[in-house]
């Protein structure tokens, strides 16, 4: 239990990394980086939402609202939302809504959109729509990965279930389980070998997300950012080098450095996190993601018991 903590504190605490590190370099080009920094590597803050040093964007906020409404509904609502109850779903809804009037350092268009549909008409998914290709609804799904450890098939309904809120288009879909599995993996352990052959074998299995060649793409349509996160997860085997290769290629870099800093954080666990990106995290969310994390395992467990029985 005690490495499954070290391995879940790592991708959530690693996440949070990757979030402050990259929203320096939001929406700036590799050279544009290269003018202004050299190589950027360093949590600085500013960045084009001016953030103080150590805080996060709404990558790490959203997902901590997930987990909080996980957190509140319990096992026992996991259970019901297994069985077709709606309930934890729109709990989680509220808990988008609450974050969103909470009004949020950056809230991308197609989460708006999608909570503000909520909002109106209380319907816990759109329609199918081209315009939800965007990746939201993966850049949140850390908490329902780490709450339903237990049961693989619950991992993919709630992971669902939360992105269609806001998010319902295939590749989303696609991207959300696809990375949902992959953390699952390295949280039960599997070394970086192993890793770059489940990698290789889900591009096969879904080749909208080829990464090589490397096109150079780092946006937030959800192809770009995976094939960005999957790039750099298996080119590098350290954490510091892949985080830091990561946000250098810019464009959507506070969501594609979060996500390889949860992938790679999961893969070296808490304990091998750089200790001065630990550092300058802001201390509420270092506390808050720690505890959430406790949380979410000890839910996890919960409810592979409850499933035993």
């Amino acid at each position: 239990m005690r490495e499954k903590l070290d391995r879940a504190l790592g991708a959530y605490l690693g996440f949070a990394i990757g979030d402050a590190l990259g929203a320096t370099v939001e929406f700036m080009r590799p050279r544009e980086i290269e003018l202004a920094y050299g190589v950027h590597r360093e949590i600085i803050g500013g960045g084009w939402l001016k953030l103080a040093r150590g805080q996060v964007t709404d990558d790490t906020t959203m997902s901590l609202a997930l987990g909080d409404a996980l957190l509140q509904g319990g096992s026992p609502f996991l259970a019901r939302h297994a069985q077709g109850d709606e309930a934890l779903v729109r709990s989680i809804g509220d808990a988008y809504v609450k974050w969103f009037k909470s009004k949020p350092v950056d809230c991308g268009n197609t989460c708006r959109r999608g909570i503000m549909r909520y909002m109106r008409d209380g319907t816990l998914e759109g329609l199918p729509n081209p315009g939800d290709g965007g990746n939201g609804a993966l850049m949140r799904n850390l908490p329902a990965v780490l709450a339903t450890l237990g049961d693989a098939a619950l991992f993919e309904h709630l992971s669902l279930a939360q992105a269609r809120l806001t998010h319902h288009h295939p590749l989303s879909d696609a991207a959300t389980l696809g990375l949902g599995h992959l953390l699952r993996l390295l949280l039960d352990g599997t070394d970086h070998s192993t890793c770059q052959q489940w990698v290789a074998q889900w591009v096969l299995d879904n080749p909208s997300f080829r990464f090589t060649p490397y096109r150079g793409r780092a946006t937030a349509y959800v192809v770009d950012t995976v094939q960005t996160v999957l790039h750099y997860l298996t080119l590098h085997d350290n954490f510091e080098a892949a985080m830091v290769a990561t946000v250098n290629q810019g464009d959507d870099a506070d969501t594609t450095g979060a996500l390889v800093g949860m992938l790679a954080g999961a893969r070296c666990g808490a304990a091998k996190l750089p200790p001065r990106w630990l550092r300058r995290l802001r201390p509420e969310i270092a506390s808050a993601i720690t505890n959430q994390t406790c949380g979410l395992l000890a839910l996890s467990g919960g409810n592979a018991l409850q499933k035993a029985h």
